[in-house]
């Protein structure tokens, strides 16, 4: 069960989270210092069935329902905040995205690409404090897998090339399992336990 920490925002944000396989999935749950929580859990196809995202001012709830990601998201302190039942949605896409280094995992495994294959893959992206969701198209190209070697077993590293269609620009991921060990902005400082190497 890999827990741990990461620095976020070039290390502006320190994000201690907790994730696990479970008999249908894996679930991941993180707080972060500067108040964010996040609770992702996806079934046994990565894909995202349920996501909880609360900031101290906006709380988002939802998931995948088919081809279409549906959500629940308003203003208040909590999920359960008195009187406030919050705006639903729907977007035909993938699943969600969120600096939260949680969903790169998520969106990694759930493409299931081979060493030099590449996608296209719509995702709702949220942002800000108030959760602001836009849609947007992501090319995923999946690169080499490096090994390396650790005091208990070999660790493979899967290196995935990310671009917004959008905008033109790529980044990096370098995924251990259900680990990021390197991202723009995402810097791993601590893990308490050997990734899950199940994908």
């Amino acid at each position: 069960m890999p827990s741990g920490t990461y620095l976020l925002m070039n290390g502006e944000v320190e994000e201690r989270f907790q994730c696990a396989p479970g008999p249908g999935g894996w679930r991941y749950t993180s707080r972060r210092s500067d108040g964010v929580r996040t609770d992702l859990v996806v079934d046994s196809r990565w894909r995202q069935i349920r996501v909880e995202v609360v900031t101290p001012t906006w709380w988002l709830r939802g998931g995948v329902t088919g081809a279409q990601v549906a959500w629940v998201r308003a203003a208040g302190e909590t999920v359960h905040a008195a009187g406030e039942t919050g705006t639903e949605h729907a977007e035909r896409a993938s699943g969600f995205m969120f600096d939260s280094p949680a969903f790169l995992v998520a969106a990694a495994h759930s493409l299931g690409l081979e060493e030099g294959a590449r996608t296209t893959v719509r995702l709702v992206r949220l942002s800000g404090p108030s959760l602001s969701p836009l849609t947007v198209a992501w090319q995923w190209s999946r690169g080499e897998t490096a090994t390396y070697e650790t005091e208990t077993e070999p660790l493979p590293v899967s290196r995935y090339e990310v671009a917004d269609l959008a905008t033109g620009e790529v980044e990096t991921v370098h995924l251990a399992g259900d680990v990021v060990v390197g991202a723009p902005g995402v810097e791993l400082t601590e893990l308490d336990s050997p990734p899950n190497l199940r994908s």
